[in-house]
């Protein structure tokens, strides 16, 4: 019993290796390639923890994600910096822009082949030439004299008649941060991170949207870029649009659909 049982065996073995050499080959060809980095770009008045719930739950799937910081200081500079990053990375990349990132992504992204995705999530997204401060739309909490929504505080080694924008306190709560409870806004208030008003009129250059396949959240209740103001951005782009009903901090309020686009812009990439 026990020489046929050992013979059963050694007959089984060499089945189950002759089923797995020939299974192999064709599980080989369905592997997917490298999974894409997420990059994911902050915009103007906060930082990379506004991505938090959404890096959590990109990194719980097992992608790589990076968050690196956005200067803030000026288009052309801050695209830069952006660039240098992505050019660092080998593989597929996802981009993803949050507002003022948005603007960012559009020009980092230019002639890197590794980008296979864009995501603009309630961002500007701008052709060439434009700036973006006007293309929040002509409803925007913003579209009003500068002193009734800003706090200007000077900078070292800025360009004449340059100054850093900080969001005021009711502007930060009512518009910016809008549909974000009340004790976490006034937490977050504090902390952002302010845009120079030159950056808010710096113009932009080629458009990577017009070359790279994009997809677009867009907020109905956006009060900082208007929904109007994001349609038009968004439909001339050609990206495919996801409208959720969310204030302009949509990635910290209802970042379930913004992680649902994202996931879809990465299986493009396979």
């Amino acid at each position: 019993m026990p020489h046929h049982r050992t013979r059963f065996l050694a007959v089984l073995t060499a089945v189950l290796a002759i089923l797995i050499a020939a299974v192999t080959p064709a599980a080989a060809s369905y592997q997917k390639g490298p999974k894409p980095t997420v990059v994911l770009v902050h915009g103007a008045w906060a930082d990379g923890s506004s991505w938090s719930k959404i890096t959590n739950r990109l990194l719980d799937d097992g992608y790589p994600v990076r968050v690196p910081p956005n200067p803030l200081r000026n288009l052309t500079t801050d695209a830069q910096t952006i660039r240098d990053f992505l050019g660092t990375l080998s593989g597929p990349i996802v981009l993803v822009g949050h507002s003022y990132g948005g603007a960012v992504i559009t020009n980092a992204a230019t002639g890197n082949p590794n980008v296979k995705a864009l995501v603009y999530v309630d961002a500007f997204a701008p052709a060439a030439g434009e700036v973006v401060f006007p293309l929040a739309g002509a409803d925007s909490a913003l579209a009003v004299p500068p002193e009734n929504v800003f706090d200007f505080v000077p900078y070292p080694g800025a360009p004449q008649g340059d100054v850093d924008l900080y969001l005021k306190h009711d502007t930060f709560l009512n518009s910016f941060a809008s549909g974000v409870p009340r004790r976490q806004a006034e937490q977050l208030y504090p902390a952002q991170r302010p845009l120079t008003l030159s950056a808010g009129f710096t113009p932009s250059g080629a458009p990577a949207w017009a070359t790279i396949p994009s997809w677009y959240v867009l907020g109905t209740k956006d009060l900082i870029i208007t929904p109007t103001a994001q349609n038009e951005m968004a439909v001339r782009a050609g990206s495919t649009i996801t409208r959720i009903k969310a204030g302009h901090l949509g990635l910290i309020t209802d970042p379930n659909p913004i992680i649902k686009v994202i996931r879809t812009a990465i299986r493009s990439t396979t």
